[in-house]
């Protein structure tokens, strides 16, 4: 604990976290105005006028996955913020040359790396609980708007608003883990930045083109590409063609397992001098 207490002191004495939580709130807020006029096109559009997709309209077009949209808003620019103060999180000891100061007096490398793991998940849980608070607030405004009730008891939104923490305490994990792998802050912020939106949105293109030549079941590749993983676990509803959400969290957790295991093995072996 007194290593836990320790790595939150190192981040609330930096400026890093409200700048990063000033950056977060207008990508949330233009998440939730996507939301809001895709829930609108949804709810206004007649599922006859979509021909063979149907099913799919239909699924998507469903109290259940709309109220689990828009309870979830900003989880993409979330988790890319909460990866990247993950990552701050290990290299700022090495941009401040802190990092031999740190092992000398804590020599035991897995319990510093653990602290870190944790210190990244308490900020995770921070912002996905603003993030969800507001989410709850505007997101019942949206849907009656759009003429639906709140859904604030409808228990696929919530299951929906708890994948969703574990997706920002695993992008957490995963922060930490490009941290130790790239010492360089930089170099890892950028690195990781590329990673997650070139993956997301060139994975995305790539698998609906193929889907659109194969057929539907291409559509399970995006289980290999967390951040696609991660939207898919907080959907709300099954949609046809797309794996259930179980498997997007099943994955993610392994991803995080593997990078969390790598990450402290990793800076056991490796001279920090």
């Amino acid at each position: 604990m007194n290593l836990v207490r320790s790595e939150l002191l190192k981040i609330r004495t930096t400026n890093t976290w409200w700048i990063f939580a000033l950056i977060s709130l207008p990508l949330w807020a233009l998440t939730l105005l996507f939301n809001w006029l895709q829930s609108d096109a949804l709810t206004s559009t007649n599922p006859a006028d979509v021909g063979d997709q149907s099913a799919q309209f239909e699924a998507a077009a469903s109290p259940d996955a709309i109220s689990s949209n828009l309870f979830t808003s900003g989880q993409f620019f979330g988790l890319l913020i909460i990866m990247l103060l993950g990552i701050i999180v290990v290299t700022s000891e090495f941009f401040h040359q802190t990092v031999t100061t740190t092992f000398l007096t804590s020599p035991h490398r897995t319990a510093v790396m653990v602290a870190k793991l944790v210190a990244a998940g308490v900020l995770a849980l921070l912002f996905w609980l603003v993030t969800t608070v507001l989410n709850l607030i505007a997101g019942s405004a949206v849907l009656s708007a759009v003429g639906l009730d709140s859904q604030l008891g409808n228990d696929a939104a919530w299951r929906a608003i708890g994948l969703n923490l574990l997706a920002y305490l695993l992008w957490a994990v995963f922060g930490v883990g490009i941290g130790v792998l790239i010492r360089s802050q930089i170099g890892a912020t950028v690195t990781g930045i590329l990673l997650y939106l070139g993956g997301s949105i060139g994975a995305a293109v790539v698998i609906a083109v193929l889907a659109n030549r194969w057929g539907d079941w291409i559509n399970n590749l995006q289980l290999l590409v967390p951040s696609l993983a991660s939207a898919l676990m907080v959907t709300g509803a099954y949609i046809p063609g797309n794996p259930p959400r179980w498997a997007g969290a099943a994955v993610l957790i392994g991803y995080a397992l593997v990078t969390g295991v790598a990450g402290a093995l990793l800076i056991r072996r490796r001279d920090i001098s």
